[in-house]
Order: C-alpha cells, then structure tokens, then sequence
C-alpha cells in the first residue's frame, strides 16, 4: 500500500498540472456531488483541497487503516466543542498508528478552520468543502469509516470508539476502494463546457481563471435548469471566492449573496446554506456570532510564542456581531454636510461598492448594508491619513430605522494607504403596506490623494443602496 507520506509528496509536485492536464478517477455523481451518506455504504472518493496548501486529498488517501472522519465548521460554537472532545478520545489511538483522523471543513475561508486547528493543537489534516459537494445540510458530523473505505457509524457515541477500534470487518482486498489509485483521465476534456462537473473541477483546482470558468459553467447550466438549488448555492460560493481574490468584480459579494438566497428559497431545510447567508447578515437573523472565538485563538497562540496562522481575509463587522433580540434604532446624531458644502468627488477617485444581506426583504425586515470604499489604484489614487477620519452618512425613509445614522472609520497609523475601507449598518424597513421607497441614500467624507506627488483633497461622495425587496 502506498503510505500517506509518500501519496502526499507525489501529489505536492505540480498538482494543478496533473490535475488539469490529465485529470484524477472520482467516484462520485457527474456533478461530483457525492451521493447522501449512510451506514454500509463506502464513504466518497472525493478529491478536495488540503486547507494547509490547497494539494488535493481524498479519504482514499488514508485507506488500510480505520479512520474518523468529523464534518465540520469553525463558526460555530458546537463544533468548537464537539470536535476537540472528539480529539482528547482519539488522538491517543493515532499516537499509536492504530487511527486516522481527518477533517472535512463547511466553510467559505478555510484559513479560519486552520487557526482553529492551531488554537486547540489538532493536527490531523483537514480537506476543504467550501462547495457543499458531500451534500451535507449541518454539521458537526462525525463518521467511523474502516479500512476499506465503508461507513460503519453516523454521529456515534463518543464511548464506542473503542469498539470501533476492536471490530474485525469484513473486508474485501480486492475491493475497488482499496485497489484503486488516482489514475490519469483527462477530467476536464471529457467534461462539457457547461456541465455542473465542469464548474466543479475548474472552481476546485482550475486557479483564478477557474473561478471564472466555474461561473461561467454554473450560469450556462442555470438558464437550461433553473431548479438546481445546489448550483445556485456553488455559483454564490464561486463569486464569493472571486470578490475575496485578485480577480473580483465590483458586484461580486451582491452576486453571492443573492445566489446563496434563491438556493435557501428553494431549499429552507439547507442548513450549512443558511449559515453562508446569515455569516454576512443582520443580528436578528443571527443564531450566535460566527468568528468571535478569533481575537482569543491569536492571544493564546501568542502567548505560547507562535506565529497565529494567517488570514487571507479578516472577518468584518457581521461576522464577529453578536445576536440581538430587537432592533434598537440610532439616537439623534449631527449630520456632518447636512448643508452639502463639501465638494463632490466627480471624478469617482473612490470606487463604492454596496450589499445588502439577506438578498431578499418584506416591508419589516430587517438586513445588513456593507459598504466598501476602494481608491482607484489605476491613478495611483491614496487615503491621505495624516488629516482626519473618513465619515459616513447615512439617510433612511420615513417610517425606517437605521442601527446608527453617524459612522467613523479611523484611519490607520501610516500616513498613505491604498486599503479598501468597509463600514455596516444595519436598516429597519417599514411594515406599513406596499414599499414606496426601494432606496437607501446616504454619503462618505474622505481624504484622499492623487498620485504619489498629487493634489490632497477632501471629498464628498453620496451612494445609493438598492433594497432588495420581493414579490
């Protein structure tokens, strides 16, 4: 049998190549999506990223030695316990080479989970399904799987594990989950242009310019079969995953979020689905916070003198806010250029950008606005921080509410940066009849520079929100 060690070392070498070239034996649906687990059935075969490197790796890797598989998320809270009690049980056991332990991760930033991991010292490796191709609706799972590949328990007691462990199963040598390797098979030729396989494969190993294709081949399919709920959900993680890298688009985080809301429509009972949307959305809709547990996770591990495993994107505002039980509206704050005095930004040096979460409100609703402001990098435009904070306004409907009406962004020590600014408020729309308004307007006061030796300017920018009301 081939060991782990020397799997890995062969797949660390050129694996996009490889993959793209020539492709790997799945077994799994065309779309990859594996088929619902359950007990005496082999568990999938399915090739997902390593969340340390993004190499691939597959339970099939682990075979010939039994193995926990946990299924889970580090936002939420039963996870952050179910797992490390998990691992007290377990790690003994693997100390002794007699037990693999692997993680499958629901998340969109799989960095995250590795933090976690640090934090509660596992190191078992962790494979990332930001796609929801195992089609699982929640999470924490845990699954018993034996050497050959077959499930043998679904969320098990914690105290059979030594049962587990004694079991002498049946299993066939020559079974083709044992025998079988990752074989060449040119995936992505044979794969159409616009098939859910496509998308999936090019989102998974095909780079930047396979996010864009996984759109592109998620669209195609979505206009043929406008009823998948699953691709409406994998387009919302693919823009996402774009909005969050070098490639992204000023629409892309709206995009996302609307997606991810036609796939809950479809399917209320999603609850990994649901979690996506409210990660991002407003404090009444929120269950918990979702990334609360970061600021303690990289104190403890720099106490410990370790470097905390960096994130590739901060979680933001929604995703540290805590739930609330009503709305409170903003006290009476000053409008800073309520007379309008202050000069337009007419040239738009400052890109805004605005999402509104969830992607679909009732007259009542309440949702979460994000507004980002970038400098536009191509005429070498800046944030002057030597002058002041950037402010922003915002101005609601009769009969709405809005969380604070007055914002204040401090600026960060270094006197010139390029960073994008995002500030979130939260609006309370009116209950009363057949919206008449569908906007949110508001402005943002900033400093900023042309050029490395420019003019220093200090600007006003009004914006429009969209309110996504439905049918």
């Amino acid at each position: 049998m081939v060991s782990r060690v020397s799997m890995s070392k062969a797949l660390n070498t050129s694996s996009r190549a490889m993959l793209l070239g020539v492709g790997w034996l799945l077994f799994v649906t065309s779309s990859l999506r594996a088929r619902p687990l359950s007990v005496g059935q082999s568990f999938p075969e399915l090739l997902l990223p390593r969340a340390s490197d993004g190499t691939p790796d597959s339970l099939s890797f682990y075979r010939g030695r039994k193995t926990v598989v946990h299924v889970f998320a580090s936002w939420w809270a039963g996870c952050r316990e179910h797992v490390p009690g998990w691992h007290a049980l377990t790690e003994p056991y693997q100390d002794q080479g007699r037990l693999n332990v692997v993680g499958v991760i629901q998340e969109q930033h799989p960095d995250r989970a590795r933090l976690f991991m640090q934090w509660k010292q596992m190191e078992w490796p962790l494979m990332v399904d930001s796609l929801n191709l195992l089609a699982f609706v929640g999470a924490p799972i845990t699954v018993f799987v034996d050497e050959g590949g077959t499930v043998r328990a679904i969320n098990p007691p914690r105290d059979s594990l030594k049962d587990f462990l004694n079991a002498d199963y049946d299993v066939d040598p020559t079974s083709a989950w044992l025998t079988n390797r990752p074989v060449a098979r040119g995936l992505l030729a044979e794969s159409t242009q616009d098939s859910a396989r496509r998308g999936d494969l090019e989102f998974l190993w095909g780079g930047v310019d396979g996010v864009d294709r996984a759109i592109g081949a998620y669209r195609r399919i979505l206009s043929r079969n406008p009823d998948d709920a699953s691709i409406y959900f994998r387009l919302g993680v693919a823009y996402r995953q774009r909005y969050d890298g070098e490639g992204r688009q000023s629409d892309d985080f709206a995009q996302a979020v609307t997606h991810w809301s036609k796939a809950l429509e479809m399917n209320p009972n999603q609850y990994i689905w649901r979690r996506r949307i409210q990660q991002y959305g407003p404090r009444l809709a929120k269950p918990y916070s979702f990334y609360d547990w970061i600021h303690e996770a990289r104190e403890t591990i720099a106490d410990w003198g370790e470097v905390p495993v960096p994130l590739a994107v901060e979680p933001g505002g929604a995703e540290f806010a805590y739930p609330a039980e009503s709305f409170v509206g903003a006290k009476s704050a000053v409008n800073p250029d309520a007379e309008g005095r202050i000069y337009r930004d007419s040239e738009r040096l400052v890109r805004i950008e605005s999402t509104v979460v969830p992607g679909q409100v009732q007259p009542g609703d309440v949702m979460r606005v994000h507004i980002v402001m970038q400098p536009d990098e191509a005429r070498k435009v800046h944030w002057n921080n030597e002058v002041g904070d950037l402010v922003l306004w915002v101005d609601v409907p009769d009969g709405w509410q809005v969380d604070a009406a007055l914002h204040q962004y401090s600026v960060p020590p270094a006197p010139v940066t390029v960073e994008p600014r995002k500030v979130e408020f939260e609006v309370k729309t009116s209950t009363e009849g057949t919206p008449l308004h569908d906007i949110v307007r508001g402005y943002v006061l900033y400093y900023i520079c042309e050029g490395v030796n420019g003019q220093c300017l200090y600007r006003r920018q009004d914006f429009e929100v969209n309110v996504p009301f439905g049918s």
